[in-house]
């Protein structure tokens, strides 16, 4: 019994720990992606992690790049400028890619990023309304 009650309380620690952990970095995840993927972000996020042990995650996004759904992650390392991406594809877990993107490689991601997201605003604004019955 009292095995299992210990068991209990490491189990409800660790979750608590991995729910803190969650909310303390930019999480960018689509519903619709979300309901496809196969991965849990916490265990893509563990995949992440491994690769870049003593980084700290920044930023995580789910997205589809070259007809894969994958979690993107930015990971810091303290000492080091710009951030460690690392792919995890989000069917499988398994890490597909990992590179150092500079300050500002990072930074002309971003604006190309911002711009499609607007040109898709766009779009999506001037779409007709459904015509009622």
């Amino acid at each position: 019994m009292k095995y299992a009650l210990v068991v209990t309380a490491v189990a409800v620690c660790a979750m608590a720990r991995t729910s803190s952990a969650q909310a303390t970095y930019k999480h960018d995840l689509p519903d619709s992606l979300v309901r496809v993927a196969k991965v849990s972000e916490a265990d893509a996020a563990a995949a992440a992690q491994k690769r870049v042990p003593k980084g700290k995650i920044e930023s995580v996004a789910l997205e589809r790049e070259k007809g894969k759904l994958i979690y993107s992650y930015d990971i810091k390392q303290a000492g080091k400028s710009g951030v460690e991406e690392v792919n995890v594809d989000a069917n499988t877990g398994k890490v597909v890619a990992n590179f150092h993107e500079s300050a500002k490689t990072e930074k002309k991601e971003a604006a190309a990023e911002s711009k499609e997201k607007a040109k898709m605003e766009s779009k999506e604004k001037a779409k007709p309304a459904p015509k009622k019955p």
